[in-house]
């Protein structure tokens, strides 16, 4: 079992990992922006006081601030970093035909879609960059069938390709192992092709405990299959941005998955981690070099991605479903409801605050050696 990394090393890779997916996600929104020719007052890595930063001839306050916890762009027509409209009377009149507000519906939809879409444009940059250096996962072929697993009580043979699992496509075994992972003892349809011939039939996963390097387990989903050789081959570019695009992809819909699973019940709440744990994985990954850091990068940016597109009132999907609103009721929710809304939002965002928080100082320990102490 490998040592957990130094304070030190987990500060660093934290800042590291949050530090440039807030920033690319925010030059997204910027970028989109400046297209529309809205200005830009304020672009914040963090939030608080600011510990540096410079105004651009533009006008724009570029600045980091001591809570690296996030980031926001402040156009011209937003009160705060959550994009509250401001009031009319607060824009110079010189500004006025340039405030965010004021834009077409349309215009402040790309803005805010932009965010989110720079973080799933981050990612597949970098695993395209991974296929065309590392190589990409090319095969779905089973090589062997390990005995007395859940594969070999279905009749899985060597050959045979596996077309999907649980309704869900794995042209690699990558996906399959996604896929797989998610649902320990669960009886689940699987499609696979044998001799040109396209079979379906239900098999029911098998589960075991597993202990990651640095002392941590959690229950996983087993088929029982092993890839054929040469599962890697490198892309040229012209391959490998397609194929990273459907690789993120395919990492989007498994979260989102994993997120159906935990709605529904069927997954527990323990894995659900906050900026502690997200600080201890990218302390654990950093300590393993700089691939293993790198390819975190690309899911975290996901990650963000995705979180950020929940219709959650100050997060950027709460403002879609809003502009959503107003574009087919061709007027904007009254001032009261937004209000109201993103109060709401707030105290969910608290309480997940919260709650990520308990789970992991659970997840480092922290709770058993009070009970130790107590005890």
């Amino acid at each position: 079992m490998l040592p957990q990394p130094p304070l030190w090393l987990i500060l660093i890779a934290f800042i590291c990992a949050l530090g440039p997916l807030v920033f690319f996600h925010e030059l997204g929104h910027y970028l989109v922006a400046r297209m529309f020719g809205i200005p830009a007052e304020i672009f914040s890595i963090g939030f608080g006081h600011e510990l540096f930063g410079w105004t651009d001839r533009q006008g724009t306050r570029w600045k980091v601030a001591w809570l690296p916890l996030g980031g926001y762009v402040r156009f011209v027509g937003d009160m705060s970093p959550a994009s509250n409209p401001a009031a009319l009377d607060d824009i110079p009149p010189e500004l006025r035909d340039k405030a965010f507000q004021l834009r077409p519906v349309w215009q402040r939809f790309l803005v805010v879609l932009a965010g989110p879409m720079a973080n799933f444009l981050l990612a597949i940059l970098i695993f395209a960059a991974f296929f065309m250096t590392l190589g990409a996962p090319r095969t779905n072929v089973v090589g062997e069938v390990v005995p007395d697993t859940a594969a070999a009580e279905a009749g899985l043979r060597p050959g045979d390709k596996i077309l999907s699992v649980a309704g869900q496509g794995t042209p690699n075994f990558e996906d399959i192992r996604s896929v797989v992972l998610l649902r320990p003892n669960e009886s689940v349809p699987l499609r696979f092709e044998r001799a040109g011939e396209v079979h379906e039939i239900r098999v029911r996963l098998k589960s075991d405990t597993v202990t990651d390097p640095f002392g941590q387990s959690f229950t996983r989903g087993l088929l029982g299959v092993y890839p054929t050789t040469g599962v890697l081959q490198r892309l040229p570019v012209y391959d490998a941005i397609p194929e990273a695009t459907t690789y993120t992809f395919r990492i989007t819909r498994t979260m989102i998955d994993g997120l159906g699973q935990i709605v529904t019940g069927r997954r527990g709440t323990e894995d659900v981690g906050g900026p502690i744990k997200i600080a201890q994985i990218a302390g654990q990954q950093a300590s393993l070099g700089a691939l293993p850091f790198v390819q975190l990068l690309a899911l975290f940016s996901i990650n963000l991605g995705f979180i950020n597109l929940l219709p959650v009132p100050l997060l950027d999907g709460g403002h879609l479903f809003f502009y959503t609103v107003e574009a087919i009721r061709r007027r904007p929710l009254s001032a009261r409801a937004l209000d109201w809304a993103f109060r709401g939002g707030l105290a969910l965002i608290l309480a997940l605050v919260v709650f990520t928080t308990v789970n992991d100082l659970g997840s480092i320990g922290l709770w058993d050696r009070l009970q130790r102490l107590i005890g």
